[in-house]
């Protein structure tokens, strides 16, 4: 297991963004155990994220996957070549398009959901343990503002959709 330091050590270099330093610090725990979680369905850190939106979208385009889920190209690619080999995904030609590939859950994806929905509940679980409702709620608003400001530095980012938005309402 890696070493974790200590919470609140901050670097000197890092004294003029102390904000940015916690976000990398709590980022890189949550994909270790978001990690850790994930290996006992069989996938890695982001392949979920591809399957959600799979579940939630259906068949769709390579190129929209990845936009959606924030991917290059050859990200996208090599994740959907290991998906596919795992037997969660299909890809298909587009009768459209000839250039696109549709991405689709498979049949045996649909089992794998509940085992993903259930272990993104540990995960939450084991973030906001100690906080309240109106803490989670708090902490909640604070980082969609974050995310939302992060968004605005870097071209081609879709602007980030809340949480209890509608799949496809874009």
């Amino acid at each position: 297991m890696p070493q974790v330091p200590e919470t609140g050590e901050l670097p000197e270099a890092a004294r003029r963004g102390p904000i940015s330093h916690a976000i990398f610090r709590v980022a890189r725990l949550h994909r270790m155990l978001a990690g850790q979680l994930l290996r006992e369905v069989g996938l890695h850190p982001a392949q979920e994220l591809v399957m959600m939106q799979l579940w939630d979208r259906g068949r769709m385009r390579q190129t929209d996957l990845a936009r959606h889920v924030g991917a290059d190209a050859a990200t996208m690619t090599r994740t959907i070549q290991r998906l596919e080999k795992a037997g969660f995904v299909r890809r298909v030609p587009s009768t459209s398009d000839k250039r696109s590939v549709l991405v689709e859950p498979t049949t045996a994806s649909h089992a794998l959901r509940q085992q993903v929905e259930d272990l993104w509940a540990r995960l939450e679980d084991h973030a906001v343990s100690d906080l309240t409702d109106d803490e989670c709620r708090e902490t909640l608003a604070v980082l969609e503002r974050l995310e939302t400001n992060l968004a605005a530095h870097i071209s081609d980012v879709e602007p980030p959709a809340s949480p209890g938005a509608r799949p496809g309402a874009e």
